[in-house]
């Protein structure tokens, strides 16, 4: 049916409404009186074209003939009751100024009543109807528990009940506030609290849990789906209205990130576009897992350009186009360069002059750099001060580079690399008008060549999960959650910082391939094997986010905190020599580790060890031959 044939027909559908509520009305009037008096049988026929026209007028000004009344509600209700009594109002001081014929005053009120019962209760019988229709076709549907009785709760409710093609059926809310109990949400009950879960799946038929409590921390998740597991059930969750508009799916399966979610990190919008907004930036790794989503926030805060440098023409293609798909205003610049390369970065600052750059491209795979540690020193030490002096060339405001907790009293060589990374960008902050710092976090879900996709592609396979040692620990955050905290660090950098991003509460890898087996829907001791094969080359234990000769203080933002201890005097100079140092480094491995073990003494990697240090012996960065003096005094 077109606008146009539907509008007519509401039209004189509602045209007999007005005329059948002014006739009743003066019906009800009359009544047990002898009948209508003529002349106001007169004043009735002269009055109804006004009557009509004027009412029709007014339900067509408020909009009320372009509603789609199978959702009606109290708004549509409400703007009813408006157009009546406008139209009424009308119609009564027409009456008494042109003047028209007129009725008995009591006939105004009770026409005024029975419009609004006629034209609301035909809208209301749509919705009644079109309810009554899905609650039939509704008892075929999966019964349904929802865990969360607030907004979220609510908005699951009313989406289970209007979308049949979802095939669910809300049966009851659980909540764990006494307030709640025992009340109803659109006649669906509060039931009773998490405790009581097992015992209500039970006792209802519950076919499907979705849980909706978008804001609650990642211990609270865990807790709740504990409890569903041991139902057998399906377990889902709610996104959160936030979530719907990214286009992503409203009601998913239960995934890691919810069980280690936190509080949502609160940006300062004014403060981050100020220091993004018509800005040039540039993104190393721009096609990494870090560095596509630092991409992403970065176009939300509307810089004038963004400069995407990447090593990898595939990664590049991919993030080039995303971004192009989903910002088509943003200006974007994709550069094919490594770092490695001095002459490329120069070429591609010569060529953007970036005012912003976010230094994320680097080897992070923990095992590969220790087979290879002449790599991890070229591409994240050297790769690092090539594309840190260009910025303090070029006149770049803020440079920010992306750190580890892996840098802090490193076992490994990425950690170590990253660990000089960090000297050098304090050294030249020194000196330079850029304002340079790191900021250190954890692993981060779903990165590549991390734990959780390793896991997954393993429960694939049928398992085992391979775990190095069950009292493994690291700390986990979602890649947007780090990145968001990255851009607020970038904000409010001085010079010559290391941020450090607060991890939340350490998490047991066994642990972890535990939660991910069960939410694949596995039992971990039946279905799939956890094998523990000892840990490996590099690793250590326990991941720290500082040292002890770190102080670290709070900042401004509850999520960040600072360690802004000056540059220890032997690393003065560092970016000087640094380059020459790993040049004329033979290429044997044992002597590269010892290299790095001078470098860094904090450094405690197993080769490293193979050849200790004496003790009191002290490291001064001088360049002496190519090679690194060592002396026994104090400097």
């Amino acid at each position: 049916m077109t606008y146009w044939l539907r509008l007519i027909l509401m039209l004189l559908f509602d045209s007999c409404l007005i005329n059948l509520s002014i006739g009743f009305s003066l019906w009800l009037r009359f009544e047990g009186e002898g009948g209508i008096p003529a002349n106001y049988l007169t004043a009735f026929f002269s009055l109804i074209p006004w009557y009509t026209f004027i009412t029709l007028g007014a339900l067509y000004a408020m909009r009320l003939y372009h509603r789609m009344w199978k959702y009606a509600s109290i708004g549509e209700l409400y703007g009813i009751v408006k157009a009546v009594t406008t139209s009424t109002a009308i119609v009564i001081i027409l009456i008494y100024t042109i003047p028209l014929s007129y009725l008995p005053r009591s006939v105004y009120i009770m026409s005024w009543v029975f419009m609004i019962i006629f034209i609301g209760g035909s809208r209301l019988s749509w919705r009644l109807l079109r309810d009554l229709i899905i609650k039939e076709s509704n008892k075929k549907a999966k019964r349904t528990l929802i865990i969360g009785a607030g907004d979220a709760g609510a908005m699951v409710a009313r989406e289970l009940n209007n979308n049949q093609s979802l095939n669910l059926l809300p049966v009851g809310f659980i909540d764990d506030s006494p307030l709640k109990q025992k009340l109803s949400i659109f006649g669906i009950p509060v039931l009773g609290s998490r405790e009581q879960i097992p015992f209500l799946t039970a006792s209802h038929g519950i076919e499907e849990i979705i849980i909706a409590m978008p804001s609650a921390e990642g211990r609270t998740i865990r807790e709740i789906v504990n409890i569903c597991q041991a139902t057998g059930v399906r377990l889902r969750i709610f996104e959160g209205a936030d979530d719907l508009l990214h286009s992503r799916s409203k009601i998913r399966d239960v995934q890691l990130e919810d069980l280690l979610r936190r509080e949502p990190v609160k940006i300062d919008l004014e403060e981050i576009a100020a220091y993004l907004q018509g800005k040039t930036v540039l993104v190393s790794g721009a096609g990494g897992s870090i560095g596509s989503e630092l991409c992403r926030q970065v176009c939300r805060h509307r810089p004038q350009r963004l400069i995407l440098l990447e090593c990898s023409e595939n990664n590049l293609f991919d993030i080039d186009n995303e971004l192009r798909e989903s910002f088509p205003e943003q200006a974007l610049e994709a550069e094919l360069a490594d770092v490695r390369n001095r002459e490329k970065m120069q070429s591609v600052f010569e060529k953007h002059f970036p005012q912003v750059i976010f230094h994320a491209a680097a080897f992070k795979h923990v095992p590969m750099m220790e087979m290879h540690p002449d790599e991890a020193l070229n591409n994240n030490v050297l790769g690092t001060r090539n594309i840190a002096e260009m910025a303090d060339k070029y006149g770049s405001e803020t440079f920010i580079l992306i750190s580890t907790d892996k840098a802090v009293n490193p076992t490994n060589v990425m950690g170590a690399s990253k660990r000089i990374a960090e000297l050098i960008a304090k050294d030249i902050n020194r000196s330079s008008q850029t304002r340079f710092a790191a900021v250190r976090f954890g692993n981060v879900l779903g990165s590549r060549g991390s734990v959780v996709p390793t896991f997954l592609k393993q429960i694939q396979k049928g398992g085992p999960l391979t775990v190095t040692h069950p009292d493994m620990t690291r700390y986990f955050m979602t890649i947007p959650e780090a990145v968001e905290l990255v851009i607020q660090a970038g904000a409010i950098a001085q010079g010559g910082e290391i941020f450090v991003l607060d991890m939340g509460e350490p998490v047991k890898i066994a642990d972890l391939a535990n939660d991910l087996i069960r939410l694949s829907g596995y039992d971990p001791e039946l279905d799939i094997e956890i094998r523990y094969t000892g840990i490996r080359p590099g690793e250590k234990l326990y991941e720290e986010l500082f040292s002890g000769y770190e102080e670290m203080a709070a900042t401004r933002h509850q999520r960040i905190f600072i360690s802004s201890k000056e540059l220890d005097e032997r690393y003065n100079g560092i970016r000087n020599n640094i380059a020459a140092w790993i040049k004329n480094l033979p290429p044997d491995r044992n002597e590269i580790m010892r290299f790095i073990q001078e470098l860094i003494p904090e450094y405690c990697g197993s080769e490293a060890n193979e050849k200790p240090i004496p003790r009191g012996e002290v490291i001064y960065l001088e360049e002496r031959g190519n090679r690194i003096k060592k002396s026994s005094g104090i400097k």
